[in-house]
């Protein structure tokens, strides 16, 4: 199995920036390692579906929403079994859960979530 811990989360003002990190763990990275993962964040706000911010395979391009393009950046440490947001332009619309997710043979591993409000 694989566990997935996001940290980083917290209140921000508009126009401020969040780091957000995952870190995976477990014993299938003996076997698969993190690398092999795809690895993406998602976010979920308040009577809303789950969206799709950002991902990155290891040796692709990251892709992103719009909605965050040109001011989120996902990247991964495969050395430390850790992906990482960086959050800069918060806007209030950006408050929501945002979880972590790994993928591999059409399965998904998600991590807990982390709460990001972004309020004055």
């Amino acid at each position: 199995q694989v566990q997935l811990v996001e940290s980083g989360g917290g209140l921000a003002q508009p126009g401020a920036s969040l780091r957000l990190s995952c870190a995976a763990s477990g014993i299938i990275f003996i076997t698969y390692g993190f690398s092999t993962y795809a690895t993406a964040w998602y976010r979920q706000a308040p009577g809303k579906q789950r969206e799709l911010l950002a991902s990155i395979t290891s040796g692709g391009s990251p892709e992103y929403a719009d909605s965050v393009k040109g001011r989120f950046t996902i990247s991964r440490d495969n050395a430390k079994n850790t992906v990482f947001l960086q959050m800069n332009s918060l806007k209030p619309e950006d408050t929501a859960v945002y979880y972590c997710n790994l993928h591999k043979w059409a399965v998904d591993y998600w991590g807990q979530g982390t709460q990001v409000t972004v309020s004055s």
